[in-house]
């Protein structure tokens, strides 16, 4: 085992939609969008997939209200600068109703392979999510906490749920993204690991015969990043609200925390099948916060909000190590306030009780959600 503790020290990227302001359809990037804004924030914003798509990362954190502060800057900074070209970002895994046909890929030799290698599938890929980092230095530990952490992405990604129409459709899931995404190879739960060796040794079975080029092209919904000596989070979808994303990075943080406490005891959380942990992440998928979720050591299905409640208390020490008491309340109100796909499709109801067209009901959705992206940033 090793030695030294992990300092838990955090990133968050999170990648946007940008959309016409007068249309709200999609709208790609500009060259100088790209330009001036990779002046003002230098390699903490990138192109995405898509032209259509902007990426921004914050720096490496030990403290939640700094990274607030940070990602605030980053989410305003892209808005101003978005605007100057009639353009707003949206945190939203998906647009409410833009038809994805005439994308266009962004022009870089990684994602015009990406497209080749992926046929009619990258078509589909106008999604957004949100990826969590946190500092676990020796490899062994971080394959260790990532086979205990698997348990917990269900009720990550509930609480991240932003996802509910696809091309126009209520699709009747909190979080289509994950179903599009799910199509590409090499997504969905990690397998478990014995040692970082043995992970090592599965993905080189694919590096050796230049299947991928490197461990950047795993896409499960957890990984041992490939560029930093963390474990990434990638099942979430991208949060509207500042305040969700940064709530569910600091239980991320905490719920690794908590495992290296019960680990350093000589314990461990206890191992479930992949089976049982995949019906929870369709539940979570399909039916959000509102919903339940197995608790499989009961072996029974329980309100969301209990369990978000027990998984507080059972974190509180970690919080209070990691100074994110705040954020990790938070959590609880997500669980039972809602999060963006349940703002969307409320909203989305209601104009059309109020006589809107299903047209206009959507256009209003997209401004709920330009409005909501930029709730407490300077724009």
């Amino acid at each position: 085992m090793g030695t030294v503790a992990p300092s838990f020290t955090f990133g968050i990227e999170e990648e946007y939609h940008l959309v016409d302001l007068e249309s709200r359809h999609f709208a790609a990037a500009p060259e100088e969008l790209m330009r001036i804004s990779e002046a003002e924030l230098g390699k903490q914003v990138a192109p995405e997939f898509f032209r259509s798509q902007i990426e921004v990362g914050t720096s490496v954190h030990n403290d939640f209200a700094a990274a607030r502060k940070e990602l605030a800057r980053l989410r305003g900074t892209i808005a101003r600068i978005a605007a100057r070209f009639g353009m707003a970002p949206i945190a939203a895994s998906t647009h409410p109703f833009a038809d994805r046909s005439g994308l266009e890929t962004t022009p870089k030799p990684r994602y015009q392979a990406l497209a080749e290698d992926f046929g009619g599938i990258g078509r589909r890929l106008a999604i957004c999510g949100m990826h969590v980092h946190v500092a676990i230095d020796d490899p062994d530990m971080r394959i260790d906490l990532m086979n205990q952490v698997r348990y917990f992405l269900p009720h990550f990604l509930m609480l991240s749920t932003s996802s509910p129409f696809w091309q126009g459709e209520d699709t009747g899931l909190k979080s289509y993204r994950l179903a599009v995404f799910h199509e590409l190879p090499r997504t969905g739960l990690p397998q478990r690991f014995e040692s970082f060796t043995e992970y090592e040794r599965t993905i080189n079975v694919l590096l050796r015969n230049g299947v991928i080029e490197d461990a950047t092209k795993i896409w499960w919904d957890l990984r041992p990043s490939a560029r930093f000596p963390t474990l990434e989070m990638r099942v979430t979808d991208v949060c509207t609200r500042l305040d969700d994303a940064l709530s569910i990075a600091a239980l991320y943080a905490c719920t690794l925390r908590m495992l290296y406490r019960l680990r350093r005891a000589n314990q461990k959380w206890r191992s479930y099948p992949a089976f049982l942990i995949e019906e929870n992440r369709w539940r979570a998928q399909r039916y959000g916060v509102s919903e339940t979720l197995f608790d499989f050591g009961q072996g029974k299905l329980v309100p969301f909000a209990t369990l978000i409640a027990e998984l507080t208390g059972l974190l509180a020490e970690d919080a209070a190590a990691l100074g994110c008491e705040r954020e990790v309340r938070h959590a609880l109100n997500i669980a039972t306030g809602g999060t963006s796909a349940d703002r969307q499709v409320t909203r989305y109801r209601h104009l059309q009780s109020l006589g809107a067209t299903q047209a206009e009901a959507l256009v209003g959705v997209v401004d709920g959600l330009i409005a909501e992206t930029v709730e407490g940033c300077d724009v």
